[in-house]
């Protein structure tokens, strides 16, 4: 009896995920612009019919590959807190596994903020929720004023996408690491002072 082949392998649901994974790496290795049904259909395996049936364009796949982009965000940024106790702390730890996902992943990052597929935010994005979570806990501990609260996550986030973004894509692409180091040091050290009103290090 004959093995089964790829196409017939897969069960209800799988093909869906499988898809995704192969948009992921396609995202991975050439961008927003290298994911497409028929290029994830052939690292998978079926014919672009099969694949057509759970996604219905391009479109359609990078808004899922989008979803998975943010879902590995947030995991890189909750593992990097997991141990972290303090609220101050866990807000640098935040920032910085930004950061460090942008430059590991840097395929994944782009289509997470690509124009291309954009996902409808009604509820913020995991990454930003979780934020803006521990923005709250600053809160509580005392240490980030009231006053100061309103679009806290945003500020942050801004901070450190901006740096990301020109570290991948602009004048920070081809400087030493040592020095990228110390932009993100000093982005981060900048932020966090601002936010939380302790003042800001000539």
């Amino acid at each position: 009896m004959p093995e089964p082949t790829a196409r017939s392998s897969y069960h209800h649901g799988d093909l869906r995920n499988a898809l995704l994974t192969a948009g992921a790496q396609l995202a991975e290795e050439g961008g927003p612009d290298a994911v497409g049904v028929r290029a994830a259909s052939r690292i998978v395996g079926v014919s672009p019919t099969a694949a057509y049936r759970h996604f219905e364009n391009a479109e359609d796949l990078l808004a899922g590959v989008k979803d998975r982009a943010f879902q590995a965000m947030n995991e890189a940024m909750r593992d990097r807190v997991a141990t972290v106790q303090d609220p101050r702390d866990r807000l640098e730890a935040l920032g910085r596994a930004y950061v460090g996902f942008a430059l590991a992943e840097p395929g994944l990052f782009r289509v997470a903020f690509c124009e291309k597929g954009a996902l409808p935010f009604d509820e913020l994005p995991a990454p930003l929720a979780l934020v803006a979570q521990v923005m709250d806990e600053l809160v509580a501990a005392g240490r980030l004023p009231v006053e100061r609260r309103p679009m806290a996550e945003i500020a942050a986030w801004a901070s450190v996408h901006g740096v990301a973004r020109l570290a991948l894509d602009g004048p920070l692409a081809n400087i030493a690491p040592e020095l990228y180091t110390a932009a993100v040091d000093r982005v981060i050290d900048v932020t966090l002072r601002g936010l939380t009103g302790e003042g800001i290090t000539s």
